[in-house]
C-alpha cells in the first residue's frame, strides 16, 4: 500500500506587520517604496527596538547591520529613471532601503543593490550605492510606521519615514526636462511621430523647460510643413514665434506672429494682440486690434483692447478715445467696467 505524497502548501495568513507601498510621480518618473508597517504598541523604539548604530543581530551573515527601515523583508525603493538622492546620483532601479540610526537626532540613509535579502541580516556595505546623512525631525506620535512623500514640486519630492515621534527625511531630485525629452525622442520613432499635435506639444515643452531650442525649432517645423501630417495652425505658429524670439530672432518672431494672425479667429487675434502688449511690441498689437475693428466695427471689445494697447504705449489721448468708443457701443458688463476703470485712471474723473 503506497502512502500518498502531499506537497507542502502554506496557509495565507495575515502578517504581524502589514505590507504597504506608496508611489509618487515627479514629472513622468515614478518613485515607489515598498515596506512592512510595525506598530509602536507602547514599546521603546529608538535605542531599544531599533538599536543605535550598526549591530550584530544574531542571525545571518552581517556583523554590522543597519535597521531595515520597516519590518520583515527588505524595505525597497524603486526609481523609474535616474535621480539624485540628497544631491547624489542614483541610477534607475530597485534598492534595499536601510537606516543607520546613530542616535536620537542623526541617521544615515543606505541604499543597497542587495534588494532581495531578508531585512538587514545579510547586509554587506560592499553593496551600498548610497550612504549619506539625512535629516531627523521630532514629530507628533505616529503609531504605525508610515512612508510619505512631502513637499512635492515639479522636479523634487521629500520622502519621509515617520514612526513613533521621529521623521527621517531625504530629498529626491529628478531631471524632468532631460527625461521627458529623451522619452519624446524615443516615442517619435514610433506611431506617435505621425501626429502633428505631438510635435507641437514637444516643441512647446522644450521651449518652456529650457530644452534645446534648435531641436524645438525642428519639431515645430515638422508640425507646420513638409510632412503628410503637417498643418499650419495659429498655435503652431505662435510656438514657432516664441522659439525664434528666445533664440534672438526678432524678425522671425514678428513674421511668424503676422502669419498666425492670418489664420486666427477674432478672439485669437485679440489674445495675440495682448501677447504683443506683454512683449512691448505695441505697434503690432495696435495693428492686430485694428484688424478686428475693420472686420467688426461695432464690437466694443475690440475698442477696449485697442485702448489697452495705446495706454501701454503711453498714448493717453488715443487710449481715452478708444475707451470712450467702447462705452458708446453698449458693451457687456465686463467690458464696460474695464473701460470705465481705465478712463478713470487716465482722466482722473
Amino acid at each position: 500500500m503506497s502512502i500518498p505524497y502531499f506537497g507542502l502548501a502554506q496557509l495565507d495568513l495575515p502578517s504581524g506587520s502589514q505590507k504597504a507601498s506608496v508611489t509618487q510621480t515627479v514629472g513622468i518618473t515614478d518613485i515607489t517604496i515598498k515596506y512592512s508597517r510595525p506598530s509602536v504598541r507602547a514599546r521603546e523604539i529608538y535605542g531599544k527596538l531599533v538599536p543605535f548604530g550598526l549591530n550584530n543581530l544574531g542571525f545571518g551573515t552581517s556583523k554590522a547591520a543597519p535597521w531595515r527601515a520597516g519590518a520583515d523583508e527588505n524595505t525597497t525603493i524603486t526609481f523609474e529613471h535616474n535621480v539624485k538622492v540628497e544631491g547624489k546620483n542614483v541610477s534607475a532601479g530597485t534598492y534595499g532601503l536601510h537606516l543607520n540610526v546613530k542616535d536620537e537626532n542623526s541617521a544615515n540613509l543606505i541604499l543597497s543593490t542587495d534588494k532581495d535579502a531578508w531585512g538587514s541580516y545579510f547586509y554587506d556595505s560592499a553593496n551600498d550605492i548610497l550612504n549619506t546623512e539625512i535629516s531627523v525631525k521630532d514629530i507628533p506620535h505616529v503609531e504605525t510606521l508610515t512612508y510619505v512623500f512631502d513637499a512635492v514640486t515639479p522636479t523634487t519630492t521629500t520622502a519621509s519615514l515617520k514612526w513613533e515621534k521621529k521623521a527621517f527625511e531625504f530629498k529626491i531630485e529628478v531631471d524632468v526636462t532631460d527625461i521627458v525629452l529623451k522619452d519624446i525622442r524615443a516615442q517619435f520613432k514610433g506611431q506617435k511621430g505621425f501626429t502633428r499635435q505631438n510635435w507641437e506639444q514637444a516643441a512647446s515643452f522644450a521651449l518652456n523647460n529650457n530644452g534645446d531650442l534648435d531641436e524645438a525649432l525642428v519639431w515645430i517645423n515638422n508640425a507646420l510643413e513638409n510632412n503628410f501630417y503637417s498643418l499650419k495652425t495659429v498655435n503652431g505658429l505662435a510656438i514657432k514665434a516664441q522659439i525664434l524670439k528666445k533664440k534672438g530672432d526678432l524678425k522671425g518672431f514678428s513674421a511668424a506672429m503676422d502669419e498666425a494672425v492670418t489664420l486666427a479667429t477674432p478672439i485669437q487675434i485679440n489674445r495675440i494682440g495682448y501677447m504683443m502688449i506683454t512683449e512691448k511690441d505695441y505697434e503690432r498689437a495696435i495693428k492686430y486690434f485694428n484688424l478686428n475693428i475693420k472686420n467688426d466695427p461695432k464690437n466694443a471689445n475690440w475698442y477696449d483692447s485697442l485702448g489697452a494697447a495705446y495706454k501701454a504705449k503711453g498714448d493717453k489721448k488715443a487710449a481715452i478715445k478708444n475707451y470712450k468708443k467702447a462705452l458708446s457701443l453698449n458693451p457687456s458688463t465686463r467690458i464696460k467696467a474695464n473701460s470705465e476703470k481705465n478712463l478713470e485712471e487716465l482722466t482722473g474723473k
